[in-house]
């Protein structure tokens, strides 16, 4: 499997790439038709239909095979989405019209008190758990989450009474993998963050599926701080998962939402340690060499989407530069899916959904550029050259420049623009809407094997990077930039293709090179990144230029064992036996 683009911490991303916003009546109509139900469900051979609500049985949870409920315990499925909203506009959203003409009736109030528990060294945390006790009125109800690994909507949940908010471990246990089992045993279990919440509670029924949606707000409390909650919560009932994305858009459309699938949990565990959201590089696709390409499709949007919205939390918090990064790796693997799609023919929506990921990509770049060179670039060479003068001077300003950065790409995230596409999305994704894109005489391509149209886009790639690397010493800046800009596409390509010839060593030796020789190529483009970014930087007073120069010659100097190590990595790579070619 390919290591992530986001491997190289000091990789410093290329130059924001221009984009104009399309007009908003025009965006709104193809944001419209990204809902529709995929065509021809269920007529195609081969092919599935929409993605329906499934059970929370054990394949969503890998290591719970051997798991048998527990007496009084029930298990349950959630299809679910949140929209963080203002505090002050969460009645305006509860009377949105997308709500009042369409709910059952006025709704329910509750008040929700839950501790959320874990061991002392937060194993379940770790594992992807949470165990929590409920209080609503005078019942008391015990329940495990899971995360499902590839899916950014659903999530096992299993329940259970208990007579108080003090957990029964016993009734948590089945649903435990069996490796935690002794330590939960072993370690009695603690109150780390209470949760206590108002919700009002609604029933939404639209012809594609019926909907609960929870209005919560409250706030999480763990030792002496606090984080407040204003968040309306979307879970499927009934029906196709494609109402929750409908019901989300109807509401960003009304007043500014954020998408999120961040759970209370997660934000009470890290409001607990007092850490900023973590940023998670993308999960290793798992592809069975024998799904087909429609199969194949979803597996790796999903895998874009998720690592998408797993970074979002930490990009908009803004303390873990790893947020920034992430977010504008997750747009680039997302941006490469789209472009993959191409290859089976016209698709009508594709250049709208990379319109906007390119739009907000470029909303981040100058932010992470700023990151990699305060982080990295500025520190290691003043601690190289302690005898110039100036850096702490340059690194003040290059502050402010990485401030106003971070301020623009905030307010590319506040966005509605940005809500709208990430709804859209995930709605399209959801309801494979690419089968309503595709011309007829293509749709049946999507029921062929996987594995075939991977040979074929893999070797096309390949060859093409071969020929742009032609005489590879003698290539200009301009020359190796496209040589870099090929490599990258390869190797996205191999990340989402790759796995379906897993059990093939000559897979993984590819992919050890391919990385190698992207991680050359990006350190080669870092020289041209670095002298935008002085470009005008160290004109403030005559230390911060003398400093500026150290650096600009610094890397100069530098990019001649770059260049030499480069070449080594184009050689080995050059050499590498192709995984999907008959004699792999």
């Amino acid at each position: 499997m390919l290591k992530s683009d986001s491997t190289p911490a000091r990789k410093t991303p290329g130059a924001p790439d221009g984009n104009h916003a399309p007009k908003e009546n025009k965006r709104a109509q193809v944001i419209a038709g990204f809902l529709r139900e995929p065509a021809g469900t269920g007529a195609e051979p081969g092919i599935e239909g929409a993605v329906s609500d499934p059970a929370p049985s054990q394949e969503m949870t890998p290591d719970l095979e051997s798991a048998e409920p527990s007496v009084g315990a029930r298990p349950a499925g959630e299809i679910e989405l949140k929209l963080l909203v203002d505090p002050d506009r969460m009645a305006h959203f509860s009377a949105a019209p997308a709500i009042a003409a369409n709910a059952r009736n006025k709704g329910t109030r509750k008040r929700l008190k839950s501790v959320y528990y874990d061991t002392p060294e937060r194993e379940l945390h770790r594992a992807g758990l949470s165990l929590r006790v409920r209080r609503s009125g005078t019942r008391f109800v015990q329940t495990v989450k899971t995360d499902a690994a590839d899916d950014p909507l659903r999530r096992g949940e299993w329940e259970a009474s208990v007579p108080s908010l003090a957990p029964d471990p016993a009734l948590a246990l089945p649903f435990i993998p069996e490796k935690l089992r002794s330590h939960l045993g072993a370690q009695p279990l603690e109150a780390v963050f209470t949760a206590d919440i108002h919700r009002h509670t609604r029933i939404v029924d639209l012809p594609s599926g019926t909907v609960e949606i929870a209005f919560d707000q409250g706030e999480l409390t763990a030792g002496g701080r606090s984080l407040p909650v204003s968040e309306i919560e979307l879970e499927l009932k009934s029906g196709s998962a494609s109402t929750v994305y409908e019901i989300a858009l109807r509401l960003a459309e009304h007043g500014a939402v954020k998408p999120s699938i961040r759970s209370k949990s997660a934000r009470g565990f890290d409001l607990a340690a007092d850490k900023a959201p973590s940023a998670r590089r993308p999960r290793k696709l798992r592809l069975d060499p024998s799904v087909t390409l429609d199969e194949a499709f979803s597996t790796i949007l999903r895998s874009c989407f998720l690592h998408l919205l797993q970074s979002l939390p930490a990009a908009e918090d803004g303390r873990n530069p790893e947020g920034v990064h992430q977010l504008r790796v997750s747009l680039r693997r997302l941006r490469s899916a789209l472009d993959l799609m191409r290859s089976v023919g016209a698709l009508s929506n594709l250049d709208a959904l990379r319109s906007e990921a390119k739009w907000l990509a470029q909303g981040l770049s100058a932010a992470r550029d700023w990151d990699v060179f305060q982080r990295d670039t500025l520190p290691a060479i003043a601690t190289a050259c302690p005898s110039v003068a100036g850096f702490d001077v340059l690194g003040r300003v290059a502050a402010q420049r990485q401030s106003e950065a971070y301020r623009r790409a905030h307010l590319a995230l506040d966005d509605r623009r940005c809500a709208l596409f990430l709804i859209s999305l995930g709605g399209w994704i959801e309801t494979r809407g690419w089968r309503n894109d595709i011309a007829s005489e293509d749709l049946g391509r999507l029921a062929e094997p996987a594995v075939d149209f991977a040979q074929r886009v893999l070797s096309e790639q390949h060859a093409k990077l071969l020929k742009r690397g032609r005489r590879f010493k003698s290539l200009n800046v301009d020359e190796v930039h496209r040589v870099r800009l090929a490599a990258k596409r390869l190797r996205y390509l191999g990340e989402f293709l790759l796995p379906l010839f897993a059990d093939r060593k000559s897979a993984r030796k590819f992919a050890r090179r391919l990385a190698g020789l992207q991680e050359e190529l990006g350190a080669f483009n870092d020289m041209a990144v670095t002298a935008s970014l002085l470009d005008g930087l160290g004109s403030e007073d005559r230390d911060s230029a003398i400093a500026a120069a150290a650096i600009a010659g610094w890397q100069a100097r530098a990019s001649i064992s770059v260049h030499r190590s480069l070449q080594d990595s184009w050689r080995d790579f050059t050499a590498a036996r192709v995984p999907w070619s008959s004699q792999g």
